[in-house]
């Protein structure tokens, strides 16, 4: 890792670490040498992906709870996985998304800043950008958001970038594409209720566990028609995760990166290398498009490669739906509040 800093245990607030992407860097920041403190609400959290730290169940709109956490565990620094993130929900709920993603995290830059902690990672969004004017889309791109989702993540940026100049707040906002896959080592993997995302669909519904998958719209400008999509590992964006915190603590600038491997696949390219890997076929229904949903979406992620040193090394299509197809097979069918059944 090129901006290692001796961590000797640092406390880290890992909010939302009980979900997909933030257990999975939780993990990884263990096995860095830092101490992650987890604080969730558990309303889409997992309570068995906490695994690496103390879980601290608490709402990130508390404001007393929060402040306690910071200096009970000697927090010094912060990365921010707790929002709500489906595109196609936040248009039925704006209100949610605002409440959620904006002013849950205004409290949590407050309470750090009162707490004197000012180094924080933020899980961003491509959804900033909006419909691409050019592929790959690099981080100048203009930021036109085509969802509440997508202006939640932009307000969240934007006061970043202000807190900055005020406070002396250090961050990095880290601009995801798609994250897919599961934990290599088969501890982790993705559950969500209910599951929204094209990769564990699609094996869901090879493996008979869910209705056929719909594929929303097959009228796209592109080679097969469906849309394309940047699929990165969620192992690799956790190590962009401890990368960028050990930047922030080595003394690295404020930044917004963009996470990804500047490479796309289709929804039928995405189908087929599961069929391939599974041995099942996977039933399909095709359906209009969603609003909000560009035809294509690829990461121009250079500068994270610059900034960090971060190469994705799990990211191809292959290891990608391997380590979730496993994940899957070898669990049984999850219950409603995520737990095995």
């Amino acid at each position: 890792m090129s901006h290692s800093v001796r961590s000797s245990k640092v406390p880290v607030l890992v909010t939302g670490g009980a979900g997909y992407i933030g257990s999975h860097t939780t993990k990884v920041l263990a096995h860095a040498g830092f101490q992650p403190v987890v604080l969730d609400d558990l309303s889409t959290g997992h309570r068995w992906a906490v695994r690496w730290g103390p879980l601290i169940e608490a709402d990130l709109g508390d404001r007393a709870a929060l402040s306690t956490v910071l200096k009970d565990y000697g927090i010094q620094a912060v990365v921010h996985f707790a929002a709500r993130a489906c595109v196609g929900d936040s248009f039925r709920d704006p209100r949610g998304y605002y409440r959620n993603n904006v002013l849950a995290t205004l409290n949590l830059l407050d309470v750090m800043l009162d707490a004197g902690v000012n180094v924080i990672v933020f899980s961003s969004s491509c959804a900033v950008y909006g419909l691409p004017e050019v592929i790959p889309i690099p981080e100048s791109h203009p930021q036109r958001p085509v969802s509440p989702y997508g202006e939640t993540k932009l307000a969240v940026e934007r006061a970043l970038h202000w807190y900055s100049q005020a406070y002396g707040l250090r961050w990095l906002a880290l601009r995801y594409f798609n994250a897919a896959g599961a934990d290599p080592d088969g501890e982790l993997g993705e559950v969500h209720v209910p599951e929204t995302h094209l990769i564990p669909r699609a094996i869901l519904a090879a493996l008979g566990r869910a209705a056929p998958l719909e594929i929303y719209g097959t009228d796209y400008p592109t080679p097969d028609g469906t849309a394309v999509r940047d699929y990165i590992h969620v192992a690799d964006l956790a190590e962009a995760h401890v990368l960028g915190l050990q930047y922030l603590l080595a003394g690295g600038e404020s930044a917004a990166l963009n996470l990804g491997t500047g490479r796309g696949y289709s929804v039928r390219e995405v189908l087929a290398a599961v069929e391939r890997i599974s041995g099942r076929c996977v039933p399909v229904r095709q359906g209009p498009r969603r609003p909000g949903d560009p035809p294509a979406l690829i990461a121009d992620a250079r500068r994270a490669r610059e900034l960090l040193g971060w190469r994705p090394s799990r990211s191809d299509l292959t290891t990608i739906i391997e380590t979730a197809w496993l994940w899957y097979r070898s669990r049984q069918p999850f219950g409603v509040d995520g737990n095995q059944e």
